[in-house]
């Protein structure tokens, strides 16, 4: 039974944890100006139900666009130099929110903790929240996976996005699938439309919203690995984690800016935290 003081408990103030006007600000007038004037250094499609590595220069921009129908993609970053410093989805979705864009940063692993990309822009900023609480490209999902799969359906599936970024990491980086594995996190689930139930709180998705032509836009603040899984949810309007819905392939793009507006620029530093953790 509830206690007699239920209501005072529940009724206490929330507070937002990080002080987001403490984190380094968008300078939203150096990326403008560093996207003015690119140059297409390269592309490559990702077929449905697989996935692709590529590498993203310091300092150069990444593009993920939707060119042939509505599909979700699932984003890896590593540092080009160091797997085990990879996207920390947790502390992004902590510093910024469950969903972000332009102008929000996604955040290394402790612990390095300091920015891997920021987005610059984003075709789908338009969209808010809707009348569910849902909104695009969430940090909550981690990614399917076969093992879930296996737990709820009982059935071995192996396009789920979990599988493809381990092919993926696995080939580009010429190793076994099981030392790969382990590199392979939670994700930024890109055009995915996602958030909780209002009443169970439950995970849910929907429809993405978007089309051809869309895309998300990155500046890579470090030397970045990435890999990208086309879902094979598709636009995630049903189900994920077989062969029913109907997917699209993905673009990535990668442009480089002119070499004068990044000449005072420089990749920001691990974090400056001791690291000694009490022990001295």
């Amino acid at each position: 039974m509830a206690p007699p003081d239920a209501a005072a408990r529940r009724g206490a103030q929330a507070v937002v944890v990080y002080a987001s006007e403490n984190l380094p600000p968008f300078d939203a007038a150096f990326y403008e100006a560093a996207r003015s004037g690119l140059t297409k250094v390269s592309e490559l499609i990702v077929p449905p139900r697989d996935a692709r590595a590529f590498s993203v220069p310091a300092g150069h921009f990444l593009r993920i666009v939707s060119i042939e129908g509505s599909q979700v993609g699932d984003l890896n970053l590593w540092n080009q130099h160091d797997l085990s410093e990879r996207f920390f989805s947790g502390k992004t979705r902590a510093l910024h929110a469950t969903h972000v864009s332009t102008g929000d940063r996604l955040w290394s692993s402790l612990p390095n903790l300091r920015p891997m990309a920021t987005i610059t822009h984003d075709t789908l900023d338009w969209y808010g929240w809707d009348e569910d609480g849902g909104g695009v490209h969430d940090v909550i999902g981690t990614r399917c996976d076969p093992y879930t799969n296996v737990l709820l359906k009982g059935t071995e599936y192996h396009h789920c996005c979990h599988s493809n970024l381990t092919r993926a990491l696995a080939a580009e980086r010429n190793m076994p699938l099981a030392q790969a594995e382990p590199h392979v996190h939670d994700v930024l689930n890109v055009f995915m439309c996602t958030g909780f139930t209002r009443d169970t709180h439950q995970y849910f998705m929907k429809a993405s919203p978007v089309r051809p032509g869309d895309f998300i836009e990155f500046f890579a603040e470090i030397d970045l690995l990435g890999a990208l899984s086309a879902c094979p949810g598709g636009d995630c309007s049903s189900g994920h984690s077989d062969d029913a819905a109907r997917c699209y392939p993905l673009k990535v793009e990668i442009y480089r800016p002119r070499d004068d507006v990044l000449a005072c620029w420089r990749s920001p530093p691990r974090n400056a935290y001791s690291r000694n953790h009490g022990i001295v």
